[in-house]
């Protein structure tokens, strides 16, 4: 492998939407997600529905005429 070409590989601080917090390594020093390992339905077995920024609403407002 080429040297000094790699960015630097350094420990981050990980935060989600729901409050949690977690140290992992990346290249850049904070992320923000929306959805987390705690809040996800997968691994918490509650089916929540995520919504971000209407988009729920923008489908159903774009194919209501559609379906008639």
């Amino acid at each position: 492998m080429k040297q000094d070409i790699h960015p630097d590989y350094k420990p981050a601080t990980v935060t989600c939407a729901c409050g949690n917090r977690f140290e992992t390594m990346s290249t850049v020093a904070e992320v923000h997600v929306e959805i987390c390992s705690v809040c996800h339905p997968f691994y918490t077995g509650k089916q929540r529905l995520v919504d971000t920024a209407g988009r729920v609403d923008r489908f159903k407002k774009k194919y209501e005429k559609v379906g008639t």
